[in-house]
């Protein structure tokens, strides 16, 4: 199936955005990405540590406080992720700032502290106080959120997980959910993460084809018949639950897409400053109950299946401009390019190599990878690139460049244990893991199914394609994510896990 490019009327009208920025270096013009980071890293600039203008800067880094937070009380968690939301906004913004003093800031690179870096710094402040105080009101006072104000800039380093000015040495918190030890029974789930390092799959430049200004680079995709296999089959014990359930949702044929993100950022528009393709539950927005979502249509061909899966849309970088060009989450958030119609999704239910299932709960919400990971570093990274045909070789932190006959997959393999007690947490990650490398699930939790999902993409061969991101993440595939919302009805539901449990293959 030839490649598809999915316009929605309800966007703006067509536009060109995003122009790279030049700041004056010390060997003349540089190109330089400029916009904000809602990463994890040190706070503030090293005591006596100035900036260099002969270095590239790339985005600004700030620590990442919803990762910071403890137990949240069920009262605040709106107010809360709210607050979160407003501080990405506030990024944003930065961002924006600097690239409109770019010319003043290479003349006087103090401007950068005085007029983008402090004047957020103040806003962050007042937001985590505000935070502190919604916490306060029905739990102690979190503690040592106000040393997460101060961010910093930081240079490009073509590494995700390097440091940069200011960047200090964290990289992101763990939360008991390594990335790395996804039990993936369908899904090949990348575990060589560093196959491909340093290439560039021959391709020279950026061939015209790079984002404007934040990216994709050439360095980002690497040829995958480069790659050596690097994918390990999990060993299935007795008592394993070897069945599976595939539910058939399609592929977002409808051209439904919001830059909003009701798990993260409860009703806040442009929550995600980047467009999400959805499919299943057509009620999905930033305001969405959970009574919206069980009363909502579903493009699921069994209709007891009304949850809701959504990912970051991936777009051609060849200089059209989409209808979002000038809309939220599109082009005023620095993506840009034609957004594509999967020409397969698969969205499978697997078992647990150590024994059975139980069953999800409704309104269970699962959020895998790390939409931020380019700064966060790659603790709560799950990207997966891959081609058909070369399925038993994975990229974490690169694109793939196809073969001619081949075409682009994204996979993620869920989270599949669960707490037993939560829907849902204060960082929306700690009440489901990853199985240990053992396949079983870490104490306290019990395996539910695994949702596996599969995305598959025909576009052309070469480095001209990019997921949407935050500005900040300069499109990286390392930042790759996808979401999910259980409303599957209690029969079907019981079917999943009898399938799963009793070793057969249903749909």
């Amino acid at each position: 199936m030839g490649r598809t490019s999915r316009k929605r009327s309800t966007l703006a009208n067509r536009a060109i955005v995003a122009s790279a920025a030049l700041i004056l270096g010390g060997g003349g013009l540089i190109a330089v990405n400029v916009y904000a980071s809602a990463g994890e890293g040190a706070s503030g600039s090293p005591p006596g540590r100035t900036w260099n203008t002969g270095t590239q800067m790339s985005t600004i880094d700030c620590p990442d406080v919803g990762n910071e937070l403890p137990d949240v009380p069920d009262e605040a968690r709106w107010e809360v992720d709210r607050e979160l939301a407003a501080m990405d906004t506030q990024i944003t913004d930065a961002y924006q700032q600097f690239a409109d003093r770019k010319d003043e800031i290479s003349r006087d690179p103090n401007l950068a502290e005085n007029a983008v870096l402090d004047p957020l710094k103040a806003k962050r402040t007042a937001s985590i106080d505000r935070i502190a105080t919604a916490v306060e009101r029905n739990a102690d006072r979190p503690q040592g959120l106000d040393g997460l104000a101060p961010c910093s800039l930081r240079a490009d380093d073509n590494n995700h997980d390097g440091g940069g000015y200011g960047a200090g040495d964290s990289q992101g918190q763990d939360v008991g959910q390594d990335a790395g030890q996804g039990n993936d029974q369908g899904a090949d789930q990348g575990q060589g993460d560093d196959q491909g390092q340093g290439q560039d799959g021959g391709q020279d430049g950026d061939n015209g084809q790079e984002q404007q200004g934040n990216g994709p680079e050439a360095s980002d995709f690497v040829d995958i018949q480069s790659v050596q296999p690097n994918v390990d089959r999990p060993h299935q014990r007795r008592g394993a639950s070897r069945g599976t359930f595939t539910t058939d949702c399609g592929r977002n044929e409808n051209g439904k897409f919001n830059p909003d993100n009701v798990i993260v950022a409860p009703g806040v528009s442009n929550g995600a400053h980047h467009m999400h393709d959805y499919v299943g539950n057509q009620a999905n927005d930033a305001f969405a109950s959970d009574d919206d979502l069980a009363n909502g249509d579903t493009s699921c061909r069994n209709q007891g299946d009304k949850s809701t899966y959504y990912w970051p849309v991936l777009r051609l970088q060849n200089g059209t401009a989409e209808n979002d060009a000038e809309a939220d989450g599109g082009g005023k958030d620095q993506n840009i390019g034609e957004i594509q119609t999967p020409s397969q999704v698969t969205l499978k239910f697997v078992g647990n190599p150590t024994g059975k299932v139980t069953a999800m709960p409704r309104f269970l919400r699962i959020i895998t990878g790390d939409a931020k990971a380019f700064t966060n570093g790659d603790a709560n990274a799950n990207a997966s690139w891959s081609c058909t045909g070369f399925e038993n070789r994975q990229l974490k932190d690169k694109y793939p460049i196809c073969p001619d006959g081949s075409q682009v997959v994204r996979s993620f393999a869920f989270q599949s244990c669960w707490d037993g007690q939560n829907t849902d947490s204060a960082n929306h990650r700690t009440h489901v893991a990853f199985a240990q490398d053992n396949g079983r699930c870490p104490n306290g939790f019990r395996a539910i199914p695994q949702l596996v999902q599969r995305i598959v993409y025909d576009v052309p061969p070469g480095p001209g394609f990019a997921v949407d991101s935050f500005p900040e993440q300069l499109h990286k595939p390392v930042t790759d994510h996808g979401d999910f919302i259980n409303v599957f009805d209690d029969n079907l539901m019981k079917k999943v896990v009898s399938c799963i449990n009793g070793g057969r293959k249903c749909r």
